[in-house]
């Protein structure tokens, strides 16, 4: 239940853009965040591939890209793409030809880089490919490879010169009465991103793909990428993430969830609220959580659950939580079942047990959800 009417605070209201769609997945207007992530491997190696982009998918990836840096790998998407459950957007760097080699390869959408794709005539046949084949077209503007004359321009990379790359792209794409595209506007730096991010969604009703691009290693990389999109997203600014980790794809996916989780945009899975654990608690809460969080990665329907190691937050935590376990004394803790005191739990089995009311609330919630159908 929704208590954004009596809290009014916990509004965001998200930038008004116009919707396209990426395969079978709408992307702006009032369509979900949607969450995505980049395959590492090599795409020639299409096994693998193929067993990376469905693990992204497993942890609730709505759209993966993939590298398309030579002729095999355009070659080896038209395998991927139909052995996938999700849109694929092939990522076009530097050769023209490999866009129009991967719109005929079955890409549902092409990222395109305007400071290395090439002239204007070469991005004409790009989105000719990507018009005759259905395709949608990211313009990928990133600080670190702007054209030559905007970095005479502006002397260096910055917001302003970020912008104008984009816009200009843009124009070239309307100008080609093609109309079915997302932007974004990437750099390493939190604050130039975001600055570039406010003045794009001022300059366009395009949908907004969010990035803080090569933002660093699973924990750095995670904290750089909650701030920068975290307080973009708090704006309303944002139709589509990726988080950039050097890092498994599917962390990227997680982190992605909970910063949308974190902010009320997205929900899936189990949120799990606990405590960080001190000599209060009556029950390792460190390793429970742990142990929980893998147990519980199958859970795809949205709910919360309150692990906390003692009565000073956990009864109250557990007020506002589906299922909730509050550790008490002599070994064993109070289970909390939809916000109220339901019966005491031994620690010894605790974590057993959660799982188990987790997945009978789960199933409970979607039987509802489908009799709301």
């Amino acid at each position: 239940m929704s208590l954004n009417h009596i809290r009014p605070w916990r509004n965001i209201y998200r930038r008004k853009s116009r919707q396209i769609m990426v395969g079978n997945v709408p992307v702006g207007g009032d369509a979900p965040i949607t969450v995505q992530t980049m395959t590492n491997t090599l795409t020639t190696d299409i096994k693998a591939t193929i067993e990376q982009v469905q693990a992204a998918a497993e942890a609730g990836a709505d759209i993966v890209r993939i590298s398309i840096p030579d002729e095999a790998s355009s070659a080896a998407l038209k395998q991927i793409v139909p052995e996938v459950s999700v849109p694929i957007v092939a990522d076009i760097h530097f050769h023209y030809k490999r866009g129009i080699e991967a719109a005929e390869a079955g890409a549902a959408c092409l990222r395109i880089n305007p400071g290395n794709i090439g002239d204007e005539k070469r991005v004409k046949e790009v989105i000719k490919a990507a018009r005759d084949h259905n395709c949608s077209i990211r313009i990928g503007v990133n600080a670190g490879s702007l054209e030559k004359h905007l970095l005479d321009k502006y002397g260096e990379p910055c917001p302003d010169a970020m912008v104008e790359s984009g816009l200009d792209h843009i124009k070239i794409l309307q100008d080609n009465d093609f109309h079915e595209f997302k932007i974004s506007c990437k750099a390493s730096d939190v604050f130039m991103a975001a600055a570039a991010y406010q003045q794009l969604a001022e300059a366009t009703d395009a949908p907004i793909h969010l990035g803080i691009t090569e933002a660093g290693g699973l924990t750095s990389g995670t904290i750089k990428s909650a701030i920068g999109l975290g307080n973009l997203l708090w704006m309303g600014i944002g139709d589509t993430i990726r988080v950039s980790l050097s890092a498994d794809p599917v962390e990227e996916v997680k982190v992605g969830y909970e910063i949308l989780k974190s902010l009320g945009l997205r929900h899936r899975g189990v949120n799990i609220i606990s405590c960080p654990s001190c000599a209060r608690q009556g029950f390792e809460v460190i390793k429970t959580v742990e142990a929980l969080e893998k147990r519980l990665e199958h859970i795809k329907t949205p709910m919360s659950l309150s692990i906390i190691g003692c009565v000073v937050n956990g009864p109250g935590e557990a007020l506002m939580t589906d299922v909730g376990f509050t550790g008490g004394g002599a070994g064993s803790g109070m289970v909390y079942l939809a916000g109220k005191q339901s019966h005491k739990q031994s620690n010894d089995d605790m974590v057993d047990h959660i799982v188990e009311q987790v997945e009978k609330k789960a199933a409970e919630l979607e039987a509802l959800s489908a009799a709301a159908e």
